[in-house]
Order: C-alpha cells, then sequence, then structure tokens
C-alpha cells in the first residue's frame, strides 16, 4: 500500500480530471459506496471458487456486533447492491460511475499493489449490446484524452450460464488428460470452477490451455449474434479489436461480451480497463433479473502509460508573492487574495526572509512570476511582476493588471 506523495498528485488530478469530464459527456453520474462490505456480498456477487474470494480479500469480524466485514476488492458488487437497496432503477436504467480504493491481498506487482484504486463504470438496466459498444466508445475517448495510443482492445464472448455449465464437462476431460502439469490450484478449480484455468499463467500449462476447446465454437446463435451486434458496432465506431478466445475474466457474474484493454508497455500484467456484462448479478443478490455491463479502470497501471510531460501539469503555482516591509505586508496578503479572486495560483512567502532568500524560493517553487511587493509598493498601492521562466523586464503596476499579465502569458 503506497503513498501518494504531492509531486505524484497533479498526474492522478489530471487523470481524474479527464475521466470525469469524459464520464460526464456520456451521462453517467457519480455514485459512492462504502469501503467495508458483508463479506456475503462478495461470496454471492463474486464468485465462491474465484481467487478474489478464496485468498486475496482483507476480511474480518466486527468486534461489536461479529458481522462478516470484507474491505471491497472490486466495485460492481457494491454498486449493484446499492443499486437494489435504494431501488435506483425504479425510474429506469441508470448509467453510474465511481471512483476509489480497492483492496487484494495478492503480491504487489508493478502498476498493482494491496490497496489500489479505480474508476468504474456501470450500465444498469440496458439489456441490448449497444450499450457494451458505448462503454467501448467511452473507454477509446478516454484514452484519446490522455494521449495514451498503443492500446489494444481483446473482446470475446463467454455466452450464458447454461452455455458454460454445458461446456464445462469438455474443459474438465481436456485438462484431466494433463493432469501431472496441473499445480494444486489448478487441481482443485478443476471441477469446481474450470474456466478459471484458463486464467493460468503458470509456464508448462500454456500449450494445455492453448489446445483446450474454446467456449466461443460452443455458445449458440443467440449469444453468437448478440456478439457479432457487437463487433459491428465496434467497426461502426471506428475501434479496432481482436477476438481473444481465451479471455474469460477471473469472476463469476460475467456473461456474454466480456472484454480488456491492453498495452504491451506494462508486461505480462498489461490490462487497463477490464470488463464486460453481468446479466445475473441482480438475481445472485436477491432482486430481479435485471441487466447490466461494466468496467474498471485501475489507475496506478494507467498512471504508467502518462508521458512524462503530463506529470507537471498543474503542479506549479502562477505566481510566488514575496513581501517584505512593515508597511508591504498587509498589502501583500491582500493582493495575493485579489490575484486568487481573478482565478490565479499564488504562493504567499511565510519565511520573513530576505529578498534574496524568498527569490530563491520563488524560483524552486516553480512559479511562472514573481510578484514583489516593498513598502515603496505598498505605499502606491501596486506590485513589481518579475518572470522567473522568461528573459524579460520586471514591470511595476497595479494588481489587476498583474492578473492580467500573468493569466495572458499563462496561456501561451
Amino acid at each position: 500500500m503506497n503513498d501518494v506523495l504531492p509531486d505524484q498528485s497533479p498526474l492522478w488530478e489530471f487523470l481524474e480530471d479527464a475521466v470525469r469530464t469524459v464520464f460526464r459527456q456520456y451521462g453517467y453520474r457519480n455514485i459512492r459506496t462504502p469501503v467495508v462490505e458483508r463479506t456475503e456480498l462478495f461470496v454471492r456477487g463474486v464468485g465462491e471458487t474465484t481467487d478474489i474470494v478464496e485468498k486475496e480479500m482483507y476480511s474480518f469480524v466486527d468486534a461489536m456486533n461479529e458481522d462478516k466485514l470484507t474491505l471491497r476488492p472490486e466495485g460492481t458488487a457494491p454498486t449493484v447492491r446499492a443499486a437494489l437497496e435504494h431501488n435506483l432503477l425504479h425510474g429506469g436504467p441508470q448509467r453510474l460511475w465511481y471512483c476509489g480504493p480497492l483492496f487484494r491481498h495478492e503480491r504487489p506487482q508493478k502498476g498493482r499493489y494491496r490497496q489500489y484504486h479505480t474508476f468504474g463504470a456501470e450500465a444498469l438496466g440496458f439489456a441490448g449490446p449497444d450499450i457494451d459498444v458505448e462503454l467501448l466508445t467511452m473507454a477509446r475517448r478516454l484514452w484519446q484524452k490522455l494521449g495514451i495510443e498503443d492500446v489494444e482492445l481483446q473482446i470475446n464472448t463467454i455466452g450464458s450460464a447454461a452455455e458454460r455449465r454445458a461446456f464445462r464437462g469438455r474443459l474438465i476431460a481436456h485438462f484431466e488428460r494433463h493432469q501431472e502439469l496441473l499445480d494444486a490450484d489448478e487441481k482443485r478449480r478443476l471441477h469446481a470452477n474450470p474456466l478459471r484455468i484458463l486464467d493460468s499463467k503458470n509456464p508448462a500449462l500454456q500449450a494445455v490451455i492453448e489446445a483446450a476447446p474454446k467456449l466461443i465454437d460452443a455458445v449458440g446463435d443467440a449469444s453468437r449474434a448478440n456478439f457479432e451486434t457487437v463487433q459491428a458496432g465496434l467497426r461502426a465506431a471506428g475501434i479496432p479489436f481482436r477476438i481473444n478466445p481465451r479471455l474469460v475474466r477471473g469472476l463469476d457474474y460475467y456473461n456474454h461480451t466480456v472484454f480488456e484493454w491492453v498495452c504491451g508497455r506494462l508486461g505480462a500484467q498489461n490490462a487497463i480497463c477490464s470488463g464486460g456484462r453481468y446479466d445475473g448479478l441482480f438475481e445472485q443478490l436477491g432482486g430481479k433479473a435485471t441487466p447490466g455491463c461494466g468496467f474498471g479502470i485501475g489507475v496506478e497501471r494507467t498512471l504508467l502509460l502518462l508521458h512524462d510531460r503530463e506529470a507537471g501539469r498543474g503542479a506549479a503555482p502562477d505566481a510566488y508573492l514575496a513581501h517584505q516591509g512593515e508597511a508591504a505586508d498587509e498589502f501583500a496578503r491582500a493582493a495575493a487574495e485579489q490575484l486568487r479572486d481573478r482565478g490565479l495560483n499564488v504562493i504567499f512567502d511565510c519565511s520573513g526572509g530576505s529578498f534574496k532568500a524568498q527569490m530563491k524560493k520563488a524560483d524552486s517553487s516553480g512559479a511562472r512570476f514573481a510578484v514583489i511587493v516593498g513598502d515603496d509598493e505598498a505605499q502606491a498601492h501596486e506590485v513589481s511582476v518579475k518572470p522567473l521562466r522568461e528573459d524579460a523586464e520586471q514591470t511595476r503596476c497595479t494588481v489587476e493588471r498583474a492578473a492580467d499579465m500573468i493569466k495572458l502569458r499563462r496561456g501561451q
């Protein structure tokens, strides 16, 4: 679990602002659920035999009332739980988004920690495959806004729950013929949840996985037609994609379309956005049958892909206000507020040091301008503006004129 330090925060804020802007363009509204939920929610929703539930959740018993509680490991089940609890779909389908930390007790690796962060989008109550395409189009718009170009969309269909149950026998028979290659986890999953073996990173098993029957070849006509409609929508939107028949996702609530946006720059753990359709989740959690589709964006992994030029965006103040002298101090503080009233970011020196020392602080702050107030400026109700990042003359003027000058230069 990591701290995000002040020098790193501007990059996070840049990503957060971009996500909020894009989600708002598509009509998604923010929902915020607790960090802690009842453990049963994830056992029922995510799946009892998934890695998340079996070995990755941070779970504990509440000492006050002995409730079994869990730090949320994913965001979809809590969103559906909230929609059911508050009857959010009473007035019709909902487009929702959320952000915040998730927790999984797994081996830390590049871009994934035991506390990591996500932006999620969930479209609840939309039955047609057009919402699948909308979500993928929204994600593509976000990558464009962020300047991330080297991402690939992989898609697959895992059919209906009934089709997966029918397929299980063929998959179990295939892996039983290679039991000597299965590790302990894979042997345990073989009869409980054989689809999870297709996610295995066991090097000895990769050729066997590649030769395994493909679920996409076993789905019925309706599932195939649904998947074809999604592909047609992506082509119409100009979104390149690759069908990955081994993509099954690691959560039991998925059905039909599943997808991942991946980037080769991230190595083996290369997915920055994952999701799909989960039409059975509402019923699993005690509600009536309701379609759903959504995705989650891994914040830490996405940040690794942002160009270094974005790292300082928004970090530096517009001006550093240096002041010295009995008359100057009061006027300088008022001047700083006037500059802020006009939309500028201003650091007010509180060191009490000499002008030379304050100007060193101004330079190290990254500000483009120093605004200087001495007793002479204060008596005239003026300030001196000194450019710090370009070769230009210092100018003495009113506070209003200084604000206009700095805003004009800031836009260059």
